[in-house]
């Protein structure tokens, strides 16, 4: 009954082990990681809590989806280096074409040949207009720290 609940939390609190809990949750809070701050509007990848989190990554350099592609995968990885993590941690992915009728199978031979095929995070891809003329896809991510 709810007395018994309440005087055993009043025994619990007596000795301790609530402050103490409280103690612990201070150690598990976290601080935030900004990473590549030199864009006025946005970070390129924020760790929080265990989670890195990119933004949409874009490569107006490229002159087809398969290099540009290739491009932003490389900035994948030097990204989440900087965060402490990698590919294999990746939970989730985000990719946006700009013709997915035309370039949607050249970008899953790009994705493939750069995935670990042992930890595949989900990911959904559609088809969108981009910022830019030339640009042909963006890619974000969500990945897991090593830690």
């Amino acid at each position: 009954d709810n007395s018994n609940i309440q005087s055993n939390m009043l025994g619990l609190a007596r000795n301790g082990v609530f402050k103490a809990a409280r103690g612990n949750a201070r150690c598990f809070s976290s601080s935030i990681t900004r990473i590549r701050t030199d864009d006025p509007r946005m970070s390129k990848a924020v760790v929080h809590n265990g989670t890195v989190y990119l933004s949409g990554l874009i490569d107006p350099t490229g002159t087809d989806v398969t290099s540009q592609a290739t491009n932003i995968l490389k900035e994948v990885d030097d990204l989440l280096a900087q965060a402490g993590t990698s590919k294999s941690n990746i939970l989730t992915a985000s990719i946006w074409l700009k013709d997915i009728d035309r370039d949607f199978k050249a970008l899953n031979e790009v994705w493939i040949n750069w995935l670990d095929p042992g930890n595949k995070p989900v990911r959904a891809t559609v088809q969108s207009p981009m910022a830019l003329p030339n640009l042909l896809v963006e890619i974000q991510v969500t990945a897991a720290t090593s830690k």
